[in-house]
């Protein structure tokens, strides 16, 4: 196995997000690897022939990311400290549009990485359906090995 230098982590802002991202920075200081934190905001242009929207869309679009940076900038400033302290000698978080599985994969390639760390449940219900499971596309068309944490698993009783 390759050294592990860059950590990849999504983040969708959920309950279980900084549970995740700390998760992610043990996992990234264990090997003394650079953090990435990254968002997707799903790219709804490709359903624009599915319904009218209320406003524009191109507005709509911007909007959003420029609501989910700040998000973004707000959620890496609080997860700094934990980072730090797990030995990552570097974080970094970004901001991407796209297909979340898509754009989580061109991603990682992109910058390098050795590993992708994810929870194993953002979407729910009708969402789940209507975009499937972002976990198990990424699981299945990584270029690097992926850990996913279940964030609604009890601790299973490791280690003191």
């Amino acid at each position: 196995m390759q050294e592990i230098k860059i950590v990849v982590t999504p983040i969708d802002f959920s309950d279980n997000a900084k549970m995740i991202a700390d998760s992610a920075a043990y996992v990234a200081g264990k090997f003394g690897a650079e953090l990435h934190l990254v968002f997707v905001a799903q790219n709804f242009e490709d359903y624009s022939g599915f319904f009218v929207p209320p406003v524009n869309l191109p507005n709509l679009t911007k909007d959003l990311l420029e609501s989910a940076q700040q998000k973004m900038e707000e959620f890496a400033e609080s997860c700094r400290e934990q980072a730090a302290a797990a030995g990552v000698p570097a974080l970094r978080s970004h901001v991407l549009t796209g297909d979340v599985a898509e754009e989580i994969i061109n991603y990682a390639k992109e910058v390098r990485s050795n590993m992708i760390v994810m929870g194993t449940h953002g979407y729910k219900g009708l969402e789940r359906i209507m975009f499937g499971s972002v976990a198990d596309k990424v699981v299945k068309t990584a270029c690097c090995p992926v850990l996913t944490i279940n964030p609604y698993r009890q601790d299973c009783g490791g280690q003191d």
